[in-house]
């Protein structure tokens, strides 16, 4: 997503558009990363996380296939549309998935190396998004993106062949118990206590 959302202004200067349609195009787009936010959660809570992404891969796909359909505005303003839309879906699923995968105590030391994962890709796609686009062109830099959203999707497939996420088996309610039936107490004659010896005259 970064990628892309960094060479759109670049690649819209190159096609002659003004500055103040490329600022319209990252308005919209910040728009579609996270006016989802409100309801994103109600979706994964209501579909699961799986489709979830699914559906965000799928928006993202739709943002390749109309940058790569025109140059003129509405193509820009609609691919960074679901672009945003799509990294809302994506983002928030895999997080939701993150919190599945450690224990309480493990919380601080996974959260901050996926903080560390996540801004590495961050500033590597946004150093290189301008070099990129300037020596394969803007329809390059699109089918670039594709192998990357082919991977997530290979990997959402594989986790619904395993039946569930990995952990949310671990939070997931136990069965319940079923009272075992009481036992039928057996009756033993009383024990009389032992007589004692007459003592000696």
């Amino acid at each position: 997503m970064n990628l892309l959302m960094v060479a759109t202004p670049l690649a819209m200067e190159v096609c002659r558009h003004p500055y103040s349609a490329a600022a319209l195009v990252i308005e919209w787009h910040v728009i579609g990363m996270f006016a989802p936010g409100f309801f994103t959660g109600s979706l994964i809570g209501r579909f699961g996380v799986l489709p979830v992404i699914v559906a965000g891969c799928l928006l993202m796909l739709g943002c390749v296939a109309i940058a790569l359909s025109g140059v003129e505005l509405m193509h820009f303003v609609s691919a960074l549309i679901l672009l945003g839309i799509g990294w809302n879906f994506m983002y928030t699923g895999a997080s939701t998935l993150l919190t599945s995968t450690y224990r309480p105590s493990e919380r601080n030391k996974v959260q901050g190396f996926m903080d560390l994962c996540v801004f590495t890709v961050m500033i590597t796609s946004s150093a290189s998004s301008g070099a990129l686009l300037f020596v394969n062109g803007w329809s390059i830099l699109n089918l670039m993106s594709l192998p990357f959203l082919l991977a997530v999707l290979g990997a959402v497939a594989w986790l619904a062949r395993q039946g569930c996420p990995p952990g949310f088996a671990a939070t997931a309610a136990p069965p319940p118990t079923v009272p075992s039936p009481p036992r039928a107490r057996s009756r033993r004659p009383p024990v009389r206590p032992a007589r004692t010896a007459r003592r000696r005259a």
